[in-house]
C-alpha cells in the first residue's frame, strides 16, 4: 500500500479568542475557518480544514450550480 505524503506549506493564521472558543481563518485562503477549544486545537482543525478543502479531488465532470442564499 501507498503511503501518502502531505506537501508542506506555510500559511497565515488570524485568531482571536471568542467567548467560549479560539476561532481563526487562513489569511491566504480566508474562506477557510475553524475553532477549537484551545490554540492547539485550532491550529489541528484549521490544518483538517485546509486539506479537506484544497488536496481532496475533484471528479473531471463535476458541475456547477448557482444559487440564492
Amino acid at each position: 500500500m501507498k503511503k501518502e505524503t502531505k506537501v508542506q506549506k506555510n500559511l497565515t493564521l488570524i485568531y482571536w479568542k471568542g467567548k467560549r472558543y479560539w476561532l481563526g481563518k487562513l489569511v491566504e485562503n480566508p474562506e477557510i475557518m475553524s475553532q477549537g477549544k484551545t490554540l492547539k486545537e485550532l491550529i489541528e482543525n484549521i490544518k483538517d480544514a485546509y486539506y479537506q478543502m484544497t488536496l481532496d479531488e475533484v471528479p473531471a465532470d463535476y458541475r456547477t450550480l448557482e444559487i440564492s442564499v
